[in-house]
């Protein structure tokens, strides 16, 4: 027998620097077993649980020696597991897994808070990047050594000339104003007997630079700040080295450093890590040729440490590095890279010009008519002068100084890109020159899925592809034009992320942000991180905040989560905030009436209560074909049926949630509620024969998938529905909010032929037109790129990617049991439709993995004597799992933990009343 695998402290593969008293621990069954019956953990600090008899593997909470600032335990685990044949056996030890905490008071800290000495501070954008250093004399290497860092700002840390770590944009992107991550690092092989120089490299990150489709600037404050703490240990004693007054400053070979408008560096600037060289005092760096000016000590700021915390979510990385598939010289000169893959990140450059030559690297998407990188489409509209556009960013320039081995690698700045135009390098580039670097979340892959159709296949890689690109700290609706957390994009794409990537950590991260951003009145702000309910509400666009689809992710990205590792925790961080979400979309509803409603009707009627017809609601957002988005016009415009569809969605969850965490007071009131929504909006948007009166492809979805539609008029809106469908060509039309939930509803309403019609459509709209138009990721609109080869705003936006999970659970025919959390219980039904002739999935769940295959052998003789062909499938279920094997004319098999094969014919598709996206 195998040991456990995967061990994890709260949902971490890495658990360093945690701030955590009680960690919960988890990992993975032994492979080959059908259930655990018992447990034992160890660990180094004396820790020994026994034997517990539990088949509980995740969410153990840690109940060893109390744990303190520092301590560092590392700990293993042994399963009694139960074979096919009911022998229990114990397992082998796992390999140890290390857990330890970081600083955990603010007392903790003996370093104050520096930065720069700036006599004057430059417009957005354009400002540069500081050294901040200390030497210090050491009579003997450390035993052991530990630095902990932080910024105001985005850092870099070197320690002798060598960067500390391969974490990237430190310390993260939060709601800085309630939380700042801290960074801990094992240094202790970088420090030597003797001279010893710390130095860290500070730019203005998310903290004061640019942000989003606004490029507001200096949202969480004028100047940058650096807090470390390294701290030594040794025979000797411990000695502790902390920022503080005798630190100094000096300018750096970073001109400016923006995550918007991009990167500038000097090389004949450079400090090369040492004790700093010349600067200019702080103004920025000196010209060629000016005198030195010495260094200058750096300023102490007194600022908070009771924000400062440890990771939740796992460290941002260089993930992967691509190669360039073509290089094109223009006649301008301009250089042309495609690196084949649209991605977030930066370029490696290894060829630079002659000394004090300064090359421009401008990065895009998509090419303009002459060749050359283009912009144009993710220009950002300027709100306050109508008809106006912001600069799109996303240009970096290196001057060299000549020195052997240089390079540029610009690592406090981020783009969206699958093109560099390199501009101003008279040499010619070759292939091993340049480099692009995918830059995000470093997120566990978990699922995976191929089917016989490529472009299917190409598909899926797309939306993997627009997810790794969105994935950087938070998740963002885009990689260039905003890099924001946009709430009612995550809600749409968790499901999928979900069954992908172990995003666990990374969603705790951002909801604890978007929880510090709500505001008094229970408003969940449209982006998290943000700086806070005092400035989103006052600011020129706050009035778009609150929106349905938008707020209700405080609701639905925790259930899904949920759903997706049974770890109830989550749904408990969350409840006070999905409470005050509740309550702002309740009151609003029984104590507001739309004007045009009031004015039919004085006197409203019984049921109006219930309808949420008022505020600012983006609505569907986004239809093809429909009218462009005002946002000023939508704050007085009737969004009521969708509003109302979510305040019922909203409500049934919340009531599940209620019973999960055992509140069935709260659960039976909440479905009470949620009920009576349901009947409000039956009575106020369907007519006597059960149709939408406010007909749209969108509309009809939601109707079936939110249950707002009864039993009695399901199959009149389904009808409803497919009309719409078949009247536009067989094209779908919906937007942004119900697309993840059209392919589901038609499949489970009797029309999986009409479901793979829509999905196989490639012509515009479709998801397979931008598959045959050469994406690499998930567009933002339908024609992103359209017939005539022009960009139209961001070509990578995931929230449409959404469909992929249409593949998994009828395609591929992998999804959980009603009632299921963590895939304890699942349900496999392979759907198979549009000639489709094999499919696989796979999904590592928190008990081991789950495999489907099936294929199609057509012609053959079939269980049933019949010559259709035959559908083989084989499942491999992991310890502690059930399945329910649904196949075409076949009972229904409950099997076990094992390998499994079944046969059966293909065809009679069944009809589910019930949509299977996994919200519901």
């Amino acid at each position: 027998m195998t040991a456990p695998t995967r061990l994890r402290a709260e949902h971490l593969r890495e658990a360093m620097g945690l701030a955590v008293r009680e960690p919960r621990l988890g990992w993975t069954p032994p492979a080959g077993t059908t259930r655990q019956t018992a447990y034992r953990i160890t660990a180094s600090n004396g820790w020994d649980t026994g034997r517990i008899a539990s088949a509980d593997s995740s969410g153990i909470t840690y109940s060893g020696p109390a744990l303190h600032s520092r301590s560092r335990f590392e700990w293993r685990v042994r399963s009694w597991d139960v074979d096919a044949h009911g022998t229990e056996t114990a397992s082998e030890w796992s390999h140890p897994m290390p857990v330890e905490l970081g600083l955990l008071h603010p007392s903790d800290w003996t370093a104050q808070w520096i930065g720069a000495d700036e006599e004057q501070v430059n417009q957005p954008g354009e400002r540069p990047g500081y050294a901040l250093t200390k030497t210090f004399m050491l009579p003997a290497a450390p035993d052991k050594a530990r630095a902990y860092a932080t910024a105001h700002g985005i850092y870099e840390l070197f320690i002798n000339g060598q960067r500390v770590g391969d974490q990237q944009l430190t310390p993260g992107s939060t709601s800085y104003n309630t939380t700042l991550q801290v960074q801990a690092y094992d240094v202790t092989a970088l420090l030597t007997a003797g001279r010893n120089t710390i130095r860290a490299v500070l730019t203005d990150g998310w903290y004061r630079g640019t942000f989003g489709y606004t490029r507001d600037a200096d949202m969480y404050g004028t100047h940058t700040a650096f807090l470390a703490q390294l701290e030594l240990g040794s025979g000797a004693g411990r000695q502790v080295i902390g920022t503080d007054a005798s630190w100094l400053m000096s300018a750096t070979e970073v001109i400016s450093a923006d995550l918007m408008a991009g990167q500038r560096v000097d090389f004949r600037t450079a400090d090369d890590g040492a004790l700093p060289r010349a600067g200019d005092g702080g103004k920025g760096a000196r010209a060629p040729g000016l005198p030195p000016a010495p260094p200058r000590a750096a300023v102490v700021h007194s600022r908070r440490f009771d924000a400062l915390t440890g990771p939740l979510a796992a460290p941002t990385r260089v993930t992967a590095e691509l190669a360039p598939v073509a290089i094109t010289r223009l006649p301008n000169g301009h250089q042309v890279v495609d690196f084949g893959q649209n991605i977030h990140g930066w370029v490696r450059l290894a060829a630079l010009g002659a000394p004090g030559e300064t090359v421009t690297l401008e990065y895009g998407e998509a090419l303009g008519r002459d060749g050359d990188v283009t912009r144009d489409h993710l220009r950002p509209h300027d709100f306050r002068t109508p008809g106006a556009f912001r600069d799109a960013g996303q240009v970096d320039t290196v001057t060299a100084s000549g020195a052997a081995g240089e390079a540029f690698e610009p690592r406090h700045t981020t783009h969206g890109f699958q093109y560099a135009s390199v501009q101003g390098l008279a040499s010619d580039l070759h292939r091993g020159d340049i480099t692009a670097c995918l830059v995000r979340t470093d997120l566990e892959r978990i699922g995976t899925f191929h089917c016989s159709d490529e472009r299917l296949n190409k598909l899926h890689r797309m939306v993997e592809w627009s997810f790794l690109g969105n994935s950087c700290e938070v998740p963002t609706d885009c990689p260039q034009r905003e890099k924001a957390g946009w709430t009612g994009d995550w809600q749409l794409f968790v499901p999928t992320a979900a069954y992908l990537y172990d995003v666990t950590g990374f969603t705790r991260k951002w909801l604890r942000d978007v929880r510090a951003d709500q505001w008094d009145n229970g408003v969940i702000a449209n982006i998290s991180p943000s700086p806070g309910p005092a400035i989103t509400s006052a600011e020129f666009m706050g009035f778009t905040n609150g929106s349905s689809g938008w707020g209700d992710a405080i609701v639905m990205v925790p259930w899904e989560t949920y759903l997706a590792t049974g770890d109830a925790s989550i749904l408990a961080e969350n409840w006070e905030a999905m409470n005050r979400w509740l309550g702002f979309v309740r009151t609003t509803a029984e104590t507001q009436r739309h004007s045009t409603r009031a004015a039919k009707a004085p006197v409203p009627a019984a049921h109006e209560k219930f309808l949420w017809d008022t505020g600012f609601h983006f609505g569907e957002w986004m239809e093809p074909g429909g009218p462009e988005p005002d946002l000023f016009a939508a704050r007085t415009a009737d969004n009521g049926i969708v509003a109302t569809a979510y305040y019922r969605h909203t409500t049934d969850l919340m009531a599940r949630i209620a019973g999960v965490l055992g509140l069935a007071e709260e659960a039976a009131d909440l479905a009470e509620l949620s009920d009576a929504i349901r009947k409000a909006w039956a009575t106020e948007y369907l007519d006597a024969s059960g149709r939408v009166t406010d007909a749209s492809q969108a509309n009809c979805v939601r109707a079936l998938a939110f249950s707002l539609a009864g039993p009695e008029h399901r199959a009149a809106v389904t009808a409803q529905l497919v009309e719409q469908i078949r009247d536009a060509g067989t094209h779908l039309g919906t937007g942004f909010l119900a697309t993840p939930y059209l392919l589901p509803v038609l499949a489970d309403n009797g029309h999986l032929g009409v479901a793979y019609d829509l999905l196989m459509q490639d012509t515009e709209p479709s998801w397979l037109a931008m598959v045959d138009r050469g994406a690499t990721t998930v567009w933002e609109l339908w024609n992103g790129l359209d017939a005539g080869g022009t960009a139209h705003q961001s070509l990578n936006h995931y929230s449409k990617g959404a469909v992929v999970s249409f593949l998994h659970r009828y395609t591929a025919g992998l999804r959980q049991a009603p009632g299921s959390a963590g895939w304890d219980r699942v349900i496999i039904e392979p759907r198979p439709g549009a000639g489709i002739t094999s499919a696989a999935t796979s999904h590592l769940g928190p008990h081991g993995q789950i495999t489907v295959a099936w294929t199609l052998s057509k012609g053959a003789s079939g269980p049933r004597g019949t010559d259709d062909g035959v559908l083989t499938l084989t499942a491999d279920i992991p310890s502690g799992t059930t399945a329910e094997v649904l196949l075409p004319g076949e009972p229904a098999a409950a099997v076990g933990p094992g390998h499994h094969t079944f046969t059966a014919a293909p065809g009679g598709d069944t009809t589910h009343p019930e949509l299977m996206r996994s919200t519901l």
